[in-house]
């Protein structure tokens, strides 16, 4: 929202409506030019926020899917130790028992 400059009446009386009201124009074209450099720059500032965010975020991604992959490969070898510890020794105790007979 622009703001108008405005200027007291004495400021008028003394150096004229003319020379006044030019002053306020250029006061108004210098807010102007300042309101557009300061809304580019945010916009350079916004790109630039996003692309570091995004990049991070894909990294997070990339991090988080190594860990899973990790994780349940650790965990597969894990349940293989187990259920081949489990077999073997339900085979000995059935071999145990068929010997007996």
């Amino acid at each position: 929202m622009p703001v108008t400059a405005k200027l007291s009446r004495k400021f008028y009386e003394t150096f004229g409506d003319e020379l006044a009201n030019e002053l306020v124009e250029w006061f108004n074209a210098v807010d102007a030019t300042y309101r557009a450099d300061l809304r580019e720059l945010n916009e350079l500032n916004f790109a630039r926020f996003d692309a570091k965010l995004e990049q991070r975020l894909a990294q997070l991604g990339a991090d988080l899917r190594t860990e899973m992959a990790r994780g349940l490969g650790e965990l597969k070898s894990g349940l293989i130790k187990w259920m081949f510890t489990f077999w073997v020794t339900t085979a000995l105790a059935l071999a145990g028992l068929f010997l007996r007979r």
